[in-house]
Protein backbone atom coordinates (compact mmCIF):
# COMPACT_ATOMS: atom_id res chain seq x y z
CA UNK A 1 0.00 0.00 0.00
CA UNK A 2 2.92 2.42 0.52
CA UNK A 3 4.42 1.32 -2.86
CA UNK A 4 3.93 5.32 -4.00
CA UNK A 5 6.30 6.55 -1.15
CA UNK A 6 9.22 4.33 -2.25
CA UNK A 7 12.26 6.15 -3.42
CA UNK A 8 15.20 4.75 -5.17
CA UNK A 9 18.05 6.65 -6.02
CA UNK A 10 17.60 6.96 -9.56
CA UNK A 11 13.81 8.83 -8.10
CA UNK A 12 15.94 11.17 -6.40
CA UNK A 13 18.39 12.07 -9.39
CA UNK A 14 15.13 12.56 -11.48
CA UNK A 15 13.82 14.80 -8.72
CA UNK A 16 17.16 16.79 -8.39
CA UNK A 17 17.66 17.09 -12.08
CA UNK A 18 14.07 18.88 -13.05
CA UNK A 19 14.53 21.09 -9.97
CA UNK A 20 17.70 22.28 -11.47
CA UNK A 21 16.00 22.75 -14.67
CA UNK A 22 13.01 24.52 -13.62
CA UNK A 23 15.08 26.70 -11.66
CA UNK A 24 17.73 27.69 -14.40
CA UNK A 25 14.42 28.16 -16.45
CA UNK A 26 13.04 30.34 -14.02
CA UNK A 27 16.64 32.16 -13.65
CA UNK A 28 16.44 32.53 -17.50
CA UNK A 29 12.97 34.07 -18.03
CA UNK A 30 12.75 36.45 -14.80
CA UNK A 31 12.04 39.82 -15.33
CA UNK A 32 10.36 38.88 -18.86
CA UNK A 33 6.63 38.85 -19.95
CA UNK A 34 7.51 34.91 -20.22
CA UNK A 35 8.02 34.42 -16.69
CA UNK A 36 3.62 34.39 -16.38
CA UNK A 37 3.49 32.07 -19.00
CA UNK A 38 5.52 29.51 -17.63
CA UNK A 39 4.09 29.81 -13.94
CA UNK A 40 1.21 29.05 -15.93
CA UNK A 41 2.40 26.49 -17.70
CA UNK A 42 3.75 24.75 -14.42
CA UNK A 43 0.82 25.02 -12.33
CA UNK A 44 -1.18 23.45 -14.73
CA UNK A 45 0.65 20.32 -15.18
CA UNK A 46 1.15 20.71 -11.40
CA UNK A 47 -2.94 20.03 -10.91
CA UNK A 48 -2.50 17.61 -14.29
CA UNK A 49 -0.27 15.10 -11.79
CA UNK A 50 -2.18 15.86 -8.70
CA UNK A 51 -5.58 14.68 -10.70
CA UNK A 52 -3.56 11.74 -12.38
CA UNK A 53 -2.75 10.49 -8.47
CA UNK A 54 -6.56 11.25 -7.42
CA UNK A 55 -7.37 8.94 -10.37
CA UNK A 56 -9.65 12.01 -11.60
CA UNK A 57 -10.01 10.53 -15.15
CA UNK A 58 -11.95 13.10 -16.40
CA UNK A 59 -10.23 16.00 -15.56
CA UNK A 60 -6.83 14.64 -15.99
CA UNK A 61 -8.04 13.59 -19.58
CA UNK A 62 -8.44 17.20 -20.65
CA UNK A 63 -5.17 18.67 -19.08
CA UNK A 64 -3.12 16.05 -20.81
CA UNK A 65 -4.35 16.79 -24.35
CA UNK A 66 -4.14 20.14 -23.24
CA UNK A 67 -0.62 20.21 -22.39
CA UNK A 68 0.02 17.62 -24.92
CA UNK A 69 -1.20 19.77 -27.79
CA UNK A 70 0.58 23.10 -26.20
CA UNK A 71 4.01 22.36 -27.69
CA UNK A 72 3.68 23.99 -30.81
CA UNK A 73 2.02 26.79 -28.39
CA UNK A 74 5.27 26.70 -26.08
CA UNK A 75 7.55 27.34 -29.19
CA UNK A 76 5.89 29.94 -30.05
CA UNK A 77 5.49 32.30 -27.39
CA UNK A 78 9.48 31.06 -25.98
CA UNK A 79 10.26 31.44 -29.39
CA UNK A 80 13.14 34.07 -28.63
CA UNK A 81 14.85 32.47 -25.63
CA UNK A 82 14.59 29.00 -27.81
CA UNK A 83 16.50 30.78 -30.57
CA UNK A 84 19.19 32.47 -28.43
CA UNK A 85 19.76 28.67 -26.52
CA UNK A 86 20.06 27.03 -29.95
CA UNK A 87 22.26 30.49 -31.33
CA UNK A 88 24.42 29.88 -28.08
CA UNK A 89 24.67 25.68 -29.01
CA UNK A 90 25.71 26.50 -32.68
CA UNK A 91 27.74 29.07 -31.87
CA UNK A 92 30.13 27.26 -29.23
CA UNK A 93 33.65 26.25 -29.57
CA UNK A 94 33.63 22.83 -27.75
CA UNK A 95 37.14 22.02 -28.71
CA UNK A 96 37.51 25.26 -26.14
CA UNK A 97 36.31 24.76 -22.48
CA UNK A 98 37.15 27.51 -21.47
CA UNK A 99 34.76 29.24 -24.02
CA UNK A 100 32.27 26.50 -23.34
CA UNK A 101 31.30 27.48 -20.39
CA UNK A 102 31.53 30.97 -20.83
CA UNK A 103 28.50 30.36 -23.15
CA UNK A 104 26.57 28.12 -20.23
CA UNK A 105 26.28 31.85 -18.37
CA UNK A 106 23.29 32.68 -20.63
CA UNK A 107 21.38 31.21 -18.19
CA UNK A 108 22.11 33.01 -14.76
CA UNK A 109 21.15 36.38 -13.72
CA UNK A 110 24.46 38.21 -13.32
CA UNK A 111 26.68 39.29 -15.52
CA UNK A 112 30.32 39.74 -14.12
CA UNK A 113 32.35 41.79 -16.90
CA UNK A 114 33.86 45.18 -15.96
CA UNK A 115 32.78 47.69 -18.54
CA UNK A 116 33.82 51.43 -18.91
CA UNK A 117 30.17 52.43 -19.27
CA UNK A 118 31.11 55.94 -18.38
CA UNK A 119 33.29 55.96 -21.57
CA UNK A 120 30.68 54.78 -23.95
CA UNK A 121 28.09 57.05 -22.56
CA UNK A 122 30.07 60.15 -23.00
CA UNK A 123 31.35 59.06 -25.91
CA UNK A 124 27.39 58.81 -27.19
CA UNK A 125 26.78 62.49 -25.67
CA UNK A 126 29.38 63.88 -27.55
CA UNK A 127 28.20 62.03 -30.78
CA UNK A 128 24.89 62.74 -29.71
CA UNK A 129 25.59 66.38 -29.46
CA UNK A 130 27.55 67.00 -32.95
CA UNK A 131 24.64 64.70 -34.25
CA UNK A 132 27.01 61.77 -35.12
CA UNK A 133 25.36 58.62 -36.08
CA UNK A 134 26.67 55.20 -34.22
CA UNK A 135 26.07 51.79 -33.47
CA UNK A 136 27.17 50.35 -30.42
CA UNK A 137 27.00 46.48 -29.57
CA UNK A 138 27.82 45.15 -25.94
CA UNK A 139 28.23 41.39 -25.62
CA UNK A 140 26.75 40.12 -22.79
CA UNK A 141 26.57 36.35 -22.31
CA UNK A 142 26.00 34.97 -25.98
CA UNK A 143 29.08 34.96 -27.98
CA UNK A 144 28.57 37.39 -31.25
CA UNK A 145 31.91 35.65 -32.98
CA UNK A 146 29.29 35.02 -35.58
CA UNK A 147 28.86 39.12 -36.31
CA UNK A 148 32.27 39.63 -35.36
CA UNK A 149 33.34 37.82 -38.41
CA UNK A 150 31.08 40.04 -41.08
CA UNK A 151 33.16 43.21 -39.75
CA UNK A 152 36.73 44.27 -39.11
CA UNK A 153 38.37 42.91 -36.47
CA UNK A 154 40.04 44.92 -33.63
CA UNK A 155 41.56 44.55 -30.14
CA UNK A 156 41.33 48.29 -28.41
CA UNK A 157 40.44 49.65 -25.37
CA UNK A 158 37.41 51.23 -25.19
CA UNK A 159 37.68 54.57 -24.29
CA UNK A 160 35.59 57.88 -25.37
CA UNK A 161 38.29 59.19 -27.89
CA UNK A 162 38.60 55.53 -29.52
CA UNK A 163 34.94 55.15 -30.02
CA UNK A 164 34.66 59.30 -31.68
CA UNK A 165 37.21 58.35 -34.11
CA UNK A 166 35.47 55.13 -35.28
CA UNK A 167 32.08 57.00 -35.73
CA UNK A 168 33.54 59.84 -37.41
CA UNK A 169 31.90 60.56 -40.66
CA UNK A 170 34.94 60.69 -42.73
CA UNK A 171 36.27 57.73 -40.52
CA UNK A 172 36.69 54.39 -42.85
CA UNK A 173 35.59 52.48 -39.96
CA UNK A 174 31.62 54.68 -38.98
CA UNK A 175 29.63 52.04 -41.59
CA UNK A 176 28.23 49.11 -39.19
CA UNK A 177 28.32 48.04 -35.98
CA UNK A 178 31.12 48.27 -33.63
CA UNK A 179 31.16 45.62 -30.86
CA UNK A 180 32.47 45.37 -27.57
CA UNK A 181 33.51 42.41 -25.54
CA UNK A 182 35.05 42.42 -22.51
CA UNK A 183 35.58 46.51 -22.07
CA UNK A 184 37.33 46.10 -25.75
CA UNK A 185 36.46 47.04 -28.72
CA UNK A 186 36.95 43.61 -30.97
CA UNK A 187 35.68 44.69 -34.23
CA UNK A 188 33.97 47.24 -36.45
CA UNK A 189 31.93 47.63 -39.59
CA UNK A 190 29.62 44.83 -38.38
CA UNK A 191 27.25 43.87 -40.46
CA UNK A 192 23.77 43.37 -38.19
CA UNK A 193 20.60 40.97 -39.16
CA UNK A 194 17.62 43.26 -39.59
CA UNK A 195 14.48 42.77 -37.65
CA UNK A 196 11.56 41.99 -39.56
CA UNK A 197 9.00 43.04 -36.81
CA UNK A 198 6.48 44.78 -38.57
CA UNK A 199 5.48 46.85 -34.94
CA UNK A 200 9.10 48.91 -35.27
CA UNK A 201 7.73 52.70 -36.41
CA UNK A 202 8.40 53.89 -39.67
CA UNK A 203 10.60 56.51 -38.32
CA UNK A 204 13.28 54.31 -37.53
CA UNK A 205 15.33 53.17 -40.15
CA UNK A 206 18.07 50.59 -40.82
CA UNK A 207 20.49 51.57 -38.05
CA UNK A 208 17.22 50.74 -35.61
CA UNK A 209 16.66 47.83 -37.22
CA UNK A 210 19.54 46.29 -36.78
CA UNK A 211 20.50 47.38 -32.92
CA UNK A 212 16.55 45.70 -32.73
CA UNK A 213 17.50 42.41 -34.81
CA UNK A 214 20.49 41.28 -32.68
CA UNK A 215 19.34 41.85 -29.40
CA UNK A 216 16.43 40.12 -30.41
CA UNK A 217 18.61 36.86 -31.37
CA UNK A 218 20.95 37.45 -28.45
CA UNK A 219 21.41 38.94 -25.09
CA UNK A 220 23.62 41.58 -26.23
CA UNK A 221 22.50 45.43 -25.63
CA UNK A 222 22.80 48.27 -28.62
CA UNK A 223 23.48 52.20 -28.28
CA UNK A 224 22.45 53.64 -31.40
CA UNK A 225 23.08 57.50 -31.56
CA UNK A 226 20.83 58.86 -34.44
CA UNK A 227 22.24 61.31 -36.83
CA UNK A 228 18.99 62.91 -37.51
CA UNK A 229 17.73 64.30 -34.34
CA UNK A 230 20.58 63.33 -31.92
CA UNK A 231 18.82 61.21 -29.91
CA UNK A 232 20.75 58.58 -27.71
CA UNK A 233 18.69 54.90 -27.68
CA UNK A 234 19.16 51.91 -25.77
CA UNK A 235 18.05 48.53 -26.64
CA UNK A 236 18.01 45.84 -25.15
CA UNK A 237 15.75 42.10 -25.57
CA UNK A 238 14.21 43.57 -28.85
CA UNK A 239 13.01 46.47 -27.35
CA UNK A 240 13.73 50.44 -26.56
CA UNK A 241 14.66 50.76 -22.85
CA UNK A 242 13.60 54.63 -21.63
CA UNK A 243 15.34 56.48 -19.57
CA UNK A 244 15.21 60.23 -18.31
CA UNK A 245 18.30 61.26 -17.94
CA UNK A 246 22.29 60.53 -18.91
CA UNK A 247 23.01 59.08 -15.67
CA UNK A 248 19.95 57.04 -15.20
CA UNK A 249 21.12 55.51 -18.80
CA UNK A 250 24.62 55.05 -17.38
CA UNK A 251 23.05 53.30 -14.50
CA UNK A 252 20.65 51.21 -16.45
CA UNK A 253 23.72 50.00 -18.42
CA UNK A 254 25.75 49.26 -15.41
CA UNK A 255 22.67 47.27 -13.62
CA UNK A 256 22.97 44.51 -16.72
CA UNK A 257 26.42 44.09 -16.65
CA UNK A 258 26.63 43.50 -12.23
Amino acid sequence: MLDFVEFSFLDVLDILLVAILLYYTYKLLKGTVAINIFIGIALIFLIWKITQALKMEMLSGILGYLLSGGVIALIIVFQQEIRKFLLMIGTTNFSNKRNFFKQLKFLQSEITSEIETDQIIEACSSMSRSKTGALIVIERTNSLDFLINTGDAMNALVNKVLLESIFYKNSPLHDGATIIRDNYVVATRVILPISDSTIIPSRFGLRHRAAIGVSEKTDAVCLLVSEETGEISYIKDGEFILYNSKEELNEKLKNDFT
